[in-house]
């Protein structure tokens, strides 16, 4: 086309903005479309095109501009500059506004995605048709870098699937959704995943790879391992601490505890230690299955509350036992050797049952302080009188299967009222004291000693027959002399006075038949001057 063609009514025709310039910026002719573009120059604006336009239209050139419309909106023009003849330029321009902003929306789709699946998951992936990485989102994952992971297999880091069907989601064929893995990561810690994938497919469904999204869940797998770990402890325990509430005998109550606990522990024994009262060390009190050398388990805990060791063929684990802060015994289980280590949930549910044992040693504690003291006088410490009949009848049931004999001594002291009114009830009782002593001298371990009330004493002797209750009583009378120092006055001393009744063997009489007995030979000792004494045998035998 001739430039001199290049008018208004020519230009008209090009759909965009058209206008011929000189090279100094004088407009030669333009269309409608061209006033944008003729406003922006006159306004010092379209630098671009004002620079092509200087230039010349020796060779093609193309800007963009962005231009205010008649409706007040702005137009994304691009602009080509063609030669037109002489100083003159050919201006032609093309509406890309839609096409900016499509792109535009296309660059904002793809950050908003990119964004919801770096929120969504904590990384991205996709495998070729080889199963190996080709991408992984540039932060990496399971603390390697994406470019560690790219062109590796999945495989090799893959630990576990976690419900063990079907493919890994790597190598999915079908789309999944929170498939549940577990992985290597770099440390060589394990780590949770939970896998959405879909399936890469050409043409015929020919699988090409897979692609999904990858979120680390392990500190909730964790947590929920802990709970249900803490769950199964408390449901152990519970198990435990009923067993030993079961038990209406104390000392049961130890025994079903020490089998509980090495069933719930999985131990091959289990022993409970208590301290006693009377004794400042650990003594046995319960015991179920096997168990090592427990003397360097318990000379442990001069220094510290636990112990665990592998020593000698066993796996020891134990702990003290307290009440109120204070240590009254100890716990300990035993595994051979060939079985697995303790570990830490064992070390916790221990901890525990040590509490519950340390509340069961304090109960029986209790409950023998308050037998012994419904049991023993309080003064003397000796048995009183409920617990001593007690005690003659169960054994004179043995003795009469056994057909062995046995004796009953009712001690009696003579004028102890005057030791009261003459020197006050402090030496009376230490006058009871000294009768106490003097008994527990000429008696056996297993001979019983009794206060039955006031200056009433009472000795069984076991398998005690005639001649040796005979030698008993004379010994007894001999050392009477000690308690004359506690005399009222020299006219009333402080004596005894023995009232026996020996039981024979083959003998069929009651234990009632027997108590009545030493009563009347003590009557009769009474009746006859006091500070003797008197033996009364079964009928058919002789007395002194």
């Amino acid at each position: 086309m001739e430039v001199a063609n290049l008018d208004a009514a020519a230009l008209s025709v090009y759909p965009g903005p058209a206008a011929v310039f000189e090279t100094d910026g004088a407009i030669v002719a333009a269309n409608s479309r061209a006033e944008p573009l003729r406003a922006a120059l006159a306004r010092g604006q379209a630098l671009g095109v004002a620079a092509l336009i200087r230039r010349g239209g020796g060779q093609p050139q193309a800007v963009v501009e962005v231009l205010a419309n008649e409706d007040g909106g702005e137009l994304a023009v691009e602009f080509v500059t063609l030669p037109a003849g002489g100083r003159r330029v050919l201006v032609l321009g093309r509406d890309v506004t839609l096409e900016r902003k499509l792109r535009s929306a296309l660059v904002e789709s793809r950050q908003r995605y990119k964004d919801l699946v770096d929120i969504s998951s904590d990384f991205a992936w996709e495998v070729g048709a080889d199963g190996c990485f080709v991408f992984v989102s540039p932060k990496g994952a399971l603390g390697f870098s994406a470019d560690e992971l790219v062109g590796s297999q999945p495989e090799g880091f893959l630990v576990r699937d976690g419900d063990g069907q079907g493919s890994p989601p790597f190598a999915t064929k079908i789309a999944v959704v929170d498939v549940e893995v577990w992985m290597r990561q770099a440390d060589g810690s394990e780590a949770c995943l939970l896998a959405s994938a879909r399936p890469i497919r050409g043409e015929g469904g020919t699988w090409l790879g897979a692609r999904g999204v990858c979120r680390d869940v392990t500190q909730e797998r964790l947590r929920d391992a802990a709970l249900l770990r803490a769950s199964n402890r408390e449901r152990l325990l519970s198990y435990i601490v009923r067993t030993i509430r079961d038990e209406v005998e104390p000392a049961d109550m130890l025994r079903a505890a020490a089998e509980a606990t090495a069933r719930v522990l999985g131990a091959t024994g289990c022993q409970i230690f208590r301290i006693l009262p009377e004794a400042s060390d650990f003594a046995l009190a319960a015991q179920f299955g096997d168990a090592g050398d427990e003397k360097p388990v318990l000379d442990s805990f001069l220094g510290s509350d636990h112990y665990e060791s592998d020593a000698e063929g066993w796996r020891a684990l134990a702990s003290v036992t307290r009440y109120r802060h204070s240590i009254n015994g100890a716990l300990c289980v035993w595994r051979a050797a060939a079985r697995p280590a303790w570990g830490d949930d064992d070390r916790l549910l221990m901890d525990d049952v040590a509490n519950q044992v340390g509340l069961a040693n304090e109960q029986i504690a209790n409950h023998e302080r308050i037998l012994r003291l419904s049991r023993t006088d309080s003064l003397t410490g000796l048995y009183n009188r409920r617990a001593f009949f007690e005690e003659i009848a169960r054994r004179y049931q043995r003795l009469s299967r056994e057909r062995q004999p046995a004796a009953l001594i009712y001690c009696d002291l003579d004028n102890f009222k005057w030791v009261n009114d003459v020197h006050g009830h402090q030496t009376g009782d230490e006058a009871l004291l000294a009768v106490r002593d003097m008994l527990l001298r000429h008696t056996r371990p297993a001979d019983l000693v009794a206060r039955l009330g006031g200056d009433e004493f009472a000795l069984w002797l076991d398998g005690a027959g005639e001649q040796a209750v005979r030698h008993r009583c004379e010994e007894l009378m001999d050392s009477v002399g000690e308690l004359e120092r506690f005399s009222g006055s020299p006219e009333r001393p402080l004596h005894l006075s023995l009232g026996v009744a020996v039981h024979v063997g083959d003998s069929s009489e009651t234990l009632e038949q027997l108590v009545a007995r030493a009563d009347r030979a003590m009557y009769e000792v009474k009746r006859d001057g006091k500070g003797d004494w008197r033996l009364s045998m079964p009928p058919g035998g002789t007395g002194a």
